[in-house]
């Protein structure tokens, strides 16, 4: 067997509070991701994001890896992880340098968002991820790639976003004790948008709704860049155990009676469809209306979506989300959803599945795969800049490199 520090393989790892998923992808000479192994679990000591057995879920990534590392034929070294919870927050900041009429590298680039992270965060958070959204030099804004331009002095407008030191500590404690290293931990809306959203929703405006079973991630993104992300620990989970105290089930019962007959309008289930709900203690199962299970999953859907939609006009970017809304996630995957989310948001909703990718690509075109899959693209990202970062410089570049960075006062 291969492992994964041997070859251009990278591994996506997201520990959800209903699923573990671990998804192996190939990165290609010319870029793109190959997917060669998957591996799936139930979770479980996870709850809204947060780890509260730490052994079980360590079972269950266990589990989940190996599954994966079977199909793939290697054996899995080091993941991306990703991370949810509420205790996710952001902020945007902004840097300044002087460049001194001199032409922009990419190592001016590099200092600038250095100097626009140099914030001070409490001491039991931590950073995850500086997206950089626009610079400016001089007087001429919204620039997007500065290598090469010239001027006196450069600006960048930075989104920062970090998480709580404990709850980042504890997740990747459960990987690393199957003697896995985590390469990074990526906030799962992130990861889900690199995998459902397109270039031109990014541009024109839109926010991306990630609802899981514990969690819903929210992403909103405008003029190609991140502006705002946040938590909302309300999710499927709340749905499944309306279900179970209304029909008297147990939950996993009523989580199968959600993913396979709920509906989250009422209008659009005929009152003449039933099902069959078990009962608890032994009793016989009992026959229900659809339509009365559809009565008790709506309000909980449009609670959840005027959530979000509150969250989204507090954000102050309501105005600038011209593509609309994207849900993904498999709770997002339930019949009617899109139908309760187009009038609590007033503006167009579609429901994402990951953008097509090469190898067992079948496998993960599911909404519930839209973290694990963002995983692969940004482990990708990671892979090719470190290959650029090793790629061998002449005499003259390397000293011209290392004078830049001594000025900078980096050396």
């Amino acid at each position: 067997m291969t492992t994964s520090t041997e070859t251009g393989l990278v591994v996506g790892l997201d520990i959800g509070t209903a699923q573990v998923t671990a998804v192996i992808g190939e990165v290609l000479p010319d870029g793109e991701i190959s997917v060669i192994g998957i591996g799936s679990q139930l979770s479980r000591g996870m709850d809204k994001g947060g780890v509260n057995d730490l052994d079980s879920v360590v079972r269950c990534v266990r589990l989940a890896l190996t599954q994966a590392e079977n199909m793939a034929q290697c054996e899995v070294a080091s993941v991306y992880l990703s991370i949810s919870g509420h205790h996710i927050s952001c902020q945007n900041e902004k840097g300044m340098v002087s460049i001194d009429g001199a032409e922009v590298m990419q190592e001016d680039v590099d200092h600038v968002i250095h100097t626009a992270q140099s914030v001070k965060i409490p001491n039991e958070r931590r950073i995850l991820h500086v997206l950089p959204q626009e610079f400016t030099i001089d007087e001429l804004e919204g620039i997007r790639s500065p290598v090469g331009m010239s001027g006196m002095r450069m600006e960048a407008k930075v989104h920062m976003v970090t998480c709580a030191s404990d709850w980042a500590r504890n997740i990747t404690k459960c990987v690393e004790r199957c003697g896995i290293h985590v390469d990074g931990l990526v906030f799962s809306g992130i990861a889900s948008a690199e995998s459902v959203l397109t270039e031109d929703e990014k541009d024109l405006g839109v926010c991306l709704v990630d609802i899981g079973a514990g969690t819903t991630d929210i992403a909103i993104y405008s003029g190609g860049a991140l502006r705002h992300c946040q938590v909302i620990p309300v999710a499927g989970n709340q749905v499944t155990s309306d279900i179970a105290k209304i029909f008297r089930t147990p939950l996993s019962h009523a989580e199968q009676i959600k993913v396979q007959f709920a509906c989250a309008r009422s209008g659009l289930v005929s009152s003449e469809d039933s099902i069959e709900v078990p009962s608890v203690g032994g009793r016989p199962a009992r026959t229900m209306s659809r339509q009365t299970l559809a009565e008790v999953v709506e309000p909980r859907y449009q609670e959840l979506f005027e959530l979000v939609a509150d969250a989204l006009r507090a954000s102050g970017l309501e105005d600038q989300v011209a593509a609309g809304v994207v849900l993904t996630g498999g709770t997002a995957q339930i019949e009617g959803a899109e139908v309760v989310a187009e009038e609590c948001f007033g503006m167009p909703v579609r429901l994402a599945q990951p953008l097509p990718l090469k190898g067992l690509n079948d496998y993960i075109r599911e909404p519930s795969y839209a973290t694990a899959v963002g995983l692969l693209h940004h482990g990708a990202q990671q892979l090719m800049e470190k290959t650029q970062e090793r790629a061998p410089q002449n005499g003259i570049s390397q000293l011209l490199t290392r004078m830049q960075s001594w000025f900078k006062g980096e050396f």
